[in-house]
C-alpha cells in the first residue's frame, strides 16, 4: 500500500518526465555528443538551460 504523498510524488515525476523536465541517461548522452564531449561547452550549455528554466519558473536570479 502506498501513501497519498507517495502517489502525489509519483504523479509529479510522471508529469515532469512527460514534459521533458527529467534528464535521462540518453538525454545526457545527447547533450555530451552535441557538445563534442567538451566539458566547457557542456557546462556552458547546462548553465544556459538552467538559467532559462529558472527564469521561467521564477526560481533563479542569476
Amino acid at each position: 500500500m502506498i501513501t497519498k504523498k507517495e502517489l502525489e510524488d509519483y504523479r509529479k515525476m510522471c508529469y515532469d518526465r512527460e514534459h521533458g523536465r527529467i534528464l535521462t541517461p540518453d538525454g545526457l548522452r545527447f547533450i555530451c555528443e552535441a557538445n563534442k564531449y567538451d566539458p566547457e561547452a557542456i557546462g556552458k550549455h547546462m548553465l544556459e538551460v538552467l538559467a532559462r528554466i529558472g527564469l521561467k519558473e521564477g526560481k533563479f536570479n542569476g
